[in-house]
This record gives C-alpha cells, structure tokens and sequence, in this order.
C-alpha cells in the first residue's frame, strides 16, 4: 500500500477518535433532550482552549485536560440553567432552539478570541517523537489520542450499560414521558447527560490541541463531520456515531490525495447523502 496513503489513513484515525468523543455528545443531548445543539463544536473549541489555558501555567498536561473537562461541564451546565431548561418548560419548537444554539456557538467563540485572540496557539509541550510502526511514520500524540478515545468510549458503555444512570438516560431516550410517569428522575439524567457530553466533549477538544493548532474556529469547522456522524450512525445511537465517525475521519484525510484538503469538509456532507439515499436511517438503528 501506498506509504503516503498509509500516512493519511493513520491521521484520518486520530482525527476519527476526536469526531467520535465529541460525536457521542452531541448525539446523547439530541437524542435525550432533543436539541441539536449548533454550539457543540464551540464546547469542544473551549475544551481545547482551557486545557491551554491551565498547561501554560505550569500544570501537567494530563490534569489541564481534566481541569478544562470540569470547566466546560460548567459551563454546559450554565447553558442548560439560563437557556435549555426554560425553552423545554415553554415547549419552544425545534427550530428556536437551533437558531439559540447557533447564538450561543457565535457567543462563545467571539468570546474565545475576546480573551485568548485569534492566532493559532500550541500547548506547552515538547515536540512529539514519530514512532515508525511497519515503515509508516507515527507521532506519538496520534497513538495517545486514539488509546484516549478507546478508553473514553469503553467507561462511557460501561455508564451506558451496567448504571443506574445509564439505564435511566436510555430509557428518557426511548420516551421522556413513560420515564417520567415511571419514577425515573428525569432532571438528575439531564444533568449526568451534561455532564457525560461536556467530558467527551472537552476531551475531544484538548486532543484536537494535541495533533494540531488550537485556533478558535476549530470546532465550527468540525461541526459538519459532527452531524454527519450523528445522522449516518443513527440519531440517539452513542455507537453508531462512534463507528460513523472513524469511517469519515478516514474518508476525510484520505481524499485529500485526491480533491486536495480544500474540498475535505465536502466529502462528510457527500457520504452522508450517498448512505441516506440507501438508509434513510442511518447505518444504525436510533436511540442509544
């Protein structure tokens, strides 16, 4: 195989890892909440943006990124206590809540280039070591983000399936109000549902930071990939996302041989419409 080729499917895995994370995030608040949140991809972008925030201080890298975790837990939490919350309790429509999050995405990111600027910052890290792995040139950031990703996903189908938690968030996502009338604590699954995609979320970001720039348009450029890993793995499916998300992360770095890297934020948006024409549902079945 073609070492280059070779070269584009390994970024296109570390790329997939950090689609995935943030994938399942938006993908939970859709398919518990029902909220196709636009400013997902600014969340991951803050995430991102205080992991460097705390590392330029001094701190190590692994606890800036859990610090930054915490940070934007918060602030999703905010957002569901001064937006959400009310707009549920009012039964906005579907489109109101996208125009706010679309709001709420330009008010965050305006907000990032208020404070840190708009050029491209780095973390306070040495330059990572290219392992060769069969004659192929790997860094070891690439490697780190994708045994990150691995190990994100396995705790969060262990929450999924063997929690109290986790039972009671798949049951609000088959039917809120059957959940309601069952005893189920619908306010306390909201919140673990912030809580679940924020972490995801900021994890995504600050491994974003680790292969590339952190520049405050980042997420808004994933926000394509995002929602077709979300659409093409089944809305509400945590794993179909996760699996949509690698096969366009791959698809994604490998055309650019091809198309050029100017055209690679088409190439989600096409196989999204070429398996929809097939699978009106997504790869997947829906819900988690």
């Amino acid at each position: 195989m073609n070492a280059q080729l070779v070269q584009f499917i390994v970024y296109g895995i570390a790329l997939g890892s950090i689609i995935a994370l943030a994938a399942v995030g938006l993908t939970l608040t859709y398919g518990i909440l029902r909220l196709s949140n636009f400013a997902h991809g600014d969340f991951l972008t803050l995430g991102a943006y205080l992991t460097l925030l705390v590392n330029t201080l001094g701190v190590n890298i692994w606890l800036s990124m859990a610090i930054a975790a915490i940070g934007t837990v918060a602030t999703m939490l905010l957002s569901e206590k001064l937006l959400w919350s009310h707009m549920r309790s009012i039964r906005a429509t579907s489109t109101t809540l996208i125009i706010i999050s679309i709001g709420l995405a330009l008010f965050l990111r305006n907000g990032i280039i208020l404070i840190w600027g708009g050029s491209n910052k780095t973390y306070d890290l040495p330059v990572p070591i290219a392992m060769d792995i069969l004659g192929v040139k790997v860094p070891q950031n690439q490697l780190l983000v994708l045994f990150l990703a691995v190990a994100a996903i396995v705790v969060l189908h262990y929450i999924l399936q063997n929690t109290k938690i986790g039972k009671a968030m798949r049951a609000v996502a088959d039917d809120l109000d059957l959940a309601r009338v069952s005893g189920i604590n619908v306010d306390q699954v909201i919140f673990w549902t912030w809580v679940i995609a924020g972490s995801l979320t900021s994890l995504g970001g600050s491994m974003y930071g680790l292969i590339g720039a952190v520049r405050p348009n980042m997420g808004w450029f994933l926000i394509l990939p995002l929602f077709a890993s979300v659409i093409l793995g089944g809305i509400g499916n945590p794993y179909g996302a996760i699996a949509a998300a690698f096969i366009i992360g791959i698809a994604q770095e490998t055309s650019t041989l091809v198309l050029g890297a100017q055209y690679k934020q088409g190439v989600a948006l096409f196989i999204m419409i070429l398996v929809l024409l097939v699978r009106p549902k997504g790869l997947f079945k829906g819900t988690i």
